[in-house]
């Protein structure tokens, strides 16, 4: 069957999804895509048409329609492939999946799942799922493969597994595995004196610094260098924070670097519950939540010494520096910091991402101009400045 991952609600979700689909977000291990990819073997997306020739959707005579922000699961898996043609699932106003060859969703059979699965229902369900989804990506992609042995100066404790994928390197580290596993991606490495509590996940070619602290439910997409500490975070990937400051309840898109000594606050002061900046409501929104950190978007950058508030949201290609606290949302394409901020021109923009994407042998293309400019132009009534 052919799979197709729609968007919907996408606006809930800025500002990560200004600059990818939802099924590219990454929760667990894995992004919601390569889930989906576990269990069909074409999966493409339906999104905005600004993102489309970026993530073309692929159309054929049967297709299997799914939401991109629900996560799968066996029995929910089991429940979409008993769908027929004309036929729709749905949970209360949810719908997850039609199997039709357009996605109309009027005039079908409409179904009521009655299987469990997750979903990404507001940015901090990200981080507040990641630990589960790590285990659940863990005994998919582990399962009958062998994993590398860990090397003779390194030491391992708890039940739960670690798995070393081929060209990573572990150096004299200590791994807790006492309350989940531990995946260690290709070509990834963890230097020397590193502290790890699993669940945690690094994907391939990412790196761990001498001394960093990892708590659990943290994920390092690829290609991210990270350094400090850190608990219950996700980078999605291609991001950096190298050197020493505290990171926690947070999400770090792609492209984006924390300066060193970079601080987040996951609790306010008074313990009471947290409120970030929601884009399709415009205004704060309860989490539930007593810890929640920083949201930063795509190609987003920090100075030296920089703090954030609990609840801060930083859109995309936004660059922050100076002292005292920044706002606790900046908007995207924004210069400064706690004394102001300007707008930041996307011909700076540009030179930066042709740099910094250069470093890892990745061209930033027309298209990703393109898409720059259209973010530039949807996010322009939140720059007053």
């Amino acid at each position: 069957m052919n799979v197709i991952l729609f968007d919907t609600d996408r606006e809930n979700l800025f500002p990560l999804s200004l600059t990818r689909p939802i099924s590219n977000f990454r929760v667990g291990i894995l992004t919601i895509k390569e889930k989906w990819e576990l269990y069909y073997k074409s999966v493409s997306v339906k999104t905005e048409e600004y993102l489309a020739e970026k993530f073309p959707c692929i159309i054929k005579k049967e297709n299997l329609w799914i939401n991109s922000s629900i996560l799968p699961s066996e029995d929910l898996v089991t429940e979409i492939n008993s769908l027929r043609k004309g036929e729709l699932l749905k949970k209360g106003d949810v719908i997850i999946a039609v199997n039709n060859y357009k996605f109309d969703t009027s005039k079908l059979n409409e179904i009521e799942c009655n299987s469990f699965y997750n979903r990404i229902n507001d940015l901090w369900d990200i981080f507040s799922l990641n630990s589960e989804e790590i285990k659940i990506d863990f005994k998919k992609i582990t399962k009958g493969r062998k994993s590398q042995k860990l090397e003779e100066l390194s030491i391992k404790i708890g039940d739960y597994p670690l798995f070393i994928e081929k060209g990573a390197k572990i150096v004299s580290s200590f791994i807790n595995c006492t309350n989940g596993p531990v995946y260690i991606g290709k070509d990834a490495e963890v230097m020397e004196g590193c502290f790890i509590r699993g669940p945690f996940a690094m994907s391939n070619n990412s790196v761990l610094k001498i001394m960093a602290r990892i708590y659990e439910g943290t994920t390092l997409g690829p290609y991210c260098k990270v350094g400090g500490e850190v608990n219950n975070s996700v980078f999605f990937g291609f991001s950096s924070k190298s050197h020493e400051g505290y990171l926690g309840n947070s999400v770090i898109g792609e492209w984006c670097n924390l300066g060193a000594d970079t601080n987040n606050s996951n609790l306010k002061n008074n313990y009471t519950e947290v409120k970030i900046w929601n884009y399709k409501m415009e205004r704060f929104k309860k989490t539930g939540l007593q810890f929640c950190g920083l949201i930063m978007a795509d190609h987003s950058k920090c100075g030296i010494n920089t703090m954030f508030n609990t609840g801060t949201v930083v859109g995309v290609s936004a660059n922050v520096f100076g002292s005292g606290f920044p706002r606790n949302i900046i908007p995207s394409f924004s210069w400064g910091g706690a004394s102001g901020f300007t707008t930041y021109k996307t011909n700076k923009v540009f030179e930066v991402a042709e740099l910094v994407m250069k470093r890892r042998n990745i061209v930033f293309s027309d298209l990703d101009k393109e898409i720059l400019n259209k973010v530039f132009e949807l996010t322009s009534k939140y720059r007053n400045y």
